[in-house]
């Protein structure tokens, strides 16, 4: 055989096996798997995102609600004075929301997203030395203000604690109410972390959603910072959560107070 007849030969050879595995990874049971799997976890995926959708919102949904962007920290702190602005409390009615809430004395409280502290310092004074305030944030510059205003005030039961965007770090039944102002409509991952803090809520414990009412449109505050009632309960109602709704208080003059309490679980209390 000529060498030239040999190098065409060799030509085929490999252009026949790269054919064939060209063909197996097309066409191989595991991509097949993968794919499939793939298709399965976005068709199951509590989340949906949208190119076209507010501008104040991050373009992603939950069960139908677009979620909102957070209120940041600020250049030079400009979202945490807004929080702490003077005129928040003709606004809002805050000591009547705080009154509300009939704390007691000892309560151990869940702020989640408590911002620069000016919930937390209010609930604190209501539940006493006895009590503890955990003052849930991922933004470590808002925990740092948090803080020193507590020096500064000389609070002692605020404590700081440094959460996730799917978990708020909380011990399991550890806490007897938990409370978002107008902080749950811009979760990042809201189904993840109410697994968690139904979990972290002792039996009977309550969870307390403060939130802008979507159904007035006089409320000056942007859509996707607003959520109706029924939404609210949409969400937390879901049975895995194992939250039922309480009660709807509706003295403030913007939002909801959307009150659920914590089911025992059925797994403990069944018999076998």
């Amino acid at each position: 055989m000529s060498r030239k007849l040999k190098m065409q030969t060799v030509r085929r050879a490999c252009l026949a096996c790269a054919t064939i595995l060209i063909v197996c990874a097309t066409f191989s049971p595991g991509r097949c798997a993968d794919e499939k799997s793939q298709a399965a976890k976005q068709k199951n995926s509590n989340y949906s995102f949208r190119a076209d959708h507010d501008p104040n919102g991050i373009g992603k949904f939950y069960m139908g609600r677009e979620i909102a962007h957070v209120m940041g920290f600020g250049p030079r702190g400009s979202g945490a004075r807004w929080l702490e602005r003077t005129s928040r409390e003709r606004q809002e009615k805050l000591s009547l929301m705080i009154k509300s809430l009939k704390l007691k004395p000892g309560d151990v409280i869940a702020d989640i997203g408590a911002g620069s502290g000016v919930i937390s310092i209010l609930m604190a004074e209501q539940i006493g030395p006895k009590g503890k305030v955990l003052a849930v944030d991922v933004q470590q510059k808002m925990l740092d203000r948090l803080k020193a205003r507590c020096k500064k005030l000389g609070v002692t039961n605020v404590v700081p604690v440094k959460g996730l965007s799917k978990s708020p770090q909380l011990k399991p039944q550890s806490v007897d109410m938990v409370i978002f102002v107008d902080v749950y409509h811009e979760l990042d991952f809201p189904y993840e972390m109410m697994r968690e803090i139904s979990k972290s809520l002792k039996t009977g414990g309550r969870a307390v959603f403060v939130e802008y009412r979507m159904e007035d449109r006089t409320v000056p505050i942007k859509l996707v910072h607003k959520m109706t009632q029924a939404q609210v309960k949409r969400e937390i109602g879901r049975p895995e959560l194992a939250l039922k709704w309480k009660e709807t208080i509706g003295v403030l003059p913007r939002q909801h107070i959307i009150i659920f309490e914590k089911q025992a679980d059925k797994k403990k209390n069944s018999v076998r």
